[in-house]
């Protein structure tokens, strides 16, 4: 007996209001009591860290907790019929022949994930090699649009979509047949609001340093050249960089980005600027939770990368105050990979991105460019959308003026229009005060607007974007295929800054981020504890060295944070192999006979 499910229109990903429909396929050998079909659309986030045991003790116990939230569950019996099971009695087997059967079935993705109150125990088994473990319930549930399909990070955190066909079997020794279907999962991105004149933008101003001629010594009558004197005596120049964004920082899904790099001229110099390196990263942040524990794992995509490129901007002579915009032909053809996921948020686990742009500037003039290279590096975090957009008919229904959610001054009485003839209410005791950090602060959500009219909409009449995530595979790695590895995150600690500079000053710059025009700041409560303010000094960044693989990682309770096990012990070069000393005397066999033998 085998069962198999084929979809109808197999797409590379399914996405909000699609329509899933296919057929189940029962092929038995032989005469077989079967008690039922049933078809399931299915999602789950499931995660799983480790941790101490005993987070205030050292100790090398360790524990495992698993958390698994079952995103999207939809069940449609396929056989008995709904008429056949009600005229039959409960428990009731039927007797098929031997033959192949078919069955049709038919789904619609929902907007909002809905998460069950408890699992089944199938649902929270996790088998480990030989450790069978069991995930325990948690009431803290996220109602939000349904995720993407999430993998690269085996052993840890994934989130699946699939169709799940089990055929019951009326012997209770007997396992019940199930087929399996993956499904690749695209939602919907949410509507877009702003002005698209204004701009979001990050900047860093930096003065390059004083050339001092050290390098040779010259005699007493030697005479020094107007070149010389003129650059001891000018002051170097300073710039800013700038990387801005449109108002909100959205990055889409499959398209190039938005980015406009500039450079400014801020003191009077007569020399001129060079672009020599440009480097536009993306940086991808997944927040993990499992239960008491939780982990942030970096990861990161090379958009573009050209360095010795000489280019002068502008000119020596340009006034202060120019501008100089960096030719947008080298990124906005290269659209972003089909491996990035878009931002979003689950029960638990959520993906935040950042973008850093590194800028390296030399001055000098043509044919005579100074060795000086500072490198600027601009961070500001962004947003990525799957580029899918909303049906209109949704937006419309949204956009209606009785579709507003009732404020809390709405449900209190008007108290305007009461008169002063009351006597004043006495003072009551205060209520103690509700502790900041509840352990339960998610509650069962009621159906939102969007699931009540997804039944009525038509599935999305528009240009699909194409999402490959990577497959898990049983190599221990913890970012996506074509991802950057990155030490995990630490929160309120910040790495050294290696400088390949001796002149610290010189290398001071100043970063701010803000908003075009004369708007508020975007807030970078989504940014990952590394905020591009907190960095003083314009470097060159390097290659992190990645931690062994054989030492596992370690995790602080409730907090994020990750601290590599120091590893203690000493390296010592392998010992020689023992060679025997040739002395120069030939080595004697003892006589037969011999005192010597006899001894």
């Amino acid at each position: 007996m085998s069962v198999t499910v084929h979809l109808d229109k197999p797409h590379t990903h399914f996405t909000n209001l699609d329509f899933l429909s296919g057929k189940v396929v029962l092929h038995l050998p032989s005469e077989a009591a079967v008690g039922g079909i049933q078809v399931k659309l299915e999602g789950e986030s499931r995660t799983r860290l480790s941790g101490p045991r005993h987070p205030h003790h050292e100790s090398d116990k360790r524990r495992a907790e698993s958390e698994v939230h079952k995103i999207l569950y939809k069940v449609v019996s396929v056989f008995p019929t709904p008429a056949v099971f009600q005229a039959s009695s409960p428990g009731t087997s039927y007797t098929f022949a031997a033959g192949k059967y078919e069955y049709p079935f038919h789904f619609k993705f929902p907007f909002n994930n809905a998460c069950s109150m408890q699992n089944s125990m199938l649902t929270n088994l996790n088998i480990s090699g030989l450790k069978v473990e069991v995930a325990r319930d948690t009431h803290r549930h996220v109602k939000k649009t349904l995720p993407p399909s999430l993998s690269g990070f085996p052993g840890m955190a994934d989130i699946k979509y699939y169709v799940k066909a089990t055929v019951v079997r009326p012997q209770f020794y007997k396992e019940n047949i199930r087929g399996i279907a993956p499904l690749n999962f695209l939602p919907i991105e949410p509507p877009r609001t702003g002005n698209p004149s204004e701009e979001t933008y990050a900047r860093r101003q930096h003065q390059f340093s004083k050339t001092s001629n050290t390098s040779k010594t010259k005699s007493l009558f030697q005479k020094v050249s107007n070149a010389s004197l003129r650059d001891l005596a000018s002051e170097p120049p300073r710039l800013s960089a700038d990387a801005r964004l449109p108002n909100p920082s959205i990055l889409t899904c499959n398209e190039p980005i938005p980015l406009r790099v500039l450079v400014k001229k801020l003191s009077e110099s007569s020399e001129t600027i060079f672009l020599q390196m440009l480097q536009i990263e993306l940086v991808a942040y997944t927040h993990i939770i499992a239960h008491d524990l939780k982990r942030t794992e970096s990861g990161s995509w090379v958009i573009m990368s050209r360095s010795n490129m000489g280019i002068p901007l502008g000119r020596g002579s340009d006034p202060v105050e120019s501008e100089w915009t960096v030719d947008p032909s080298m990124w906005n053809r290269t659209p972003l990979p089909n491996s990035v996921a878009p931002s979003f948020e689950t029960c638990n686990i959520s993906r935040t991105y950042e973008i850093e742009i590194r800028v390296g500037l030399s001055h000098g003039s043509v044919g005579n460019v100074k060795p000086q290279l500072i490198v600027l590096p601009l961070r500001m975090p962004v947003k990525v959308y799957s580029g899918i957009t909303p049906p209109q008919a949704l937006l419309d229904a949204m956009n209606l003026p009785g579709q507003a959610k009732p404020t809390d001054n709405s449900s209190r009485p008007d108290q305007s229009a009461e008169t002063s003839d009351r006597p004043p209410i006495p003072p009551r005791p205060a209520a103690p005060p509700m502790p900041a950090n509840l352990e339960d602060p998610y509650e069962e959500a009621p159906p939102s607007y969007e699931d009540a009219m997804a039944e009525n909409l038509s599935p999305v009449d528009g240009p699909r974007r194409e999402y490959n995530p990577p497959d898990a595979s049983s190599a221990r790695t913890t970012v996506e295929t074509g991802a950057d590895v990155k030490s995990p995150v630490q929160p309120g600690k910040e790495s050294e800054p290696s400088t390949p500079y001796s002149n610290h000053e010189a290398n001071t710059s100043v970063e701010s981020f803000d908003m075009l025009p004369s708007t508020p700041p975007e807030s970078q409560s989504g940014s990952p504890p590394t905020s591009p303010v907190a960095r003083q000094q314009s470097i060159l960044k390097t290659t992190r060295t990645a931690p062994p693989e054989d030492l596992p990682p370690r995790y602080s309770v409730a907090q994020g944070q990750y601290q590599a096990p120091q590893n203690t012990s000493i390296q010592r070069p392998p010992r020689a192999e023992f060679r025997a000393m040739n002395l120069g005397v030939p080595n004697r066999k003892p006589v037969p006979r011999s005192p010597s033998s006899r001894s």
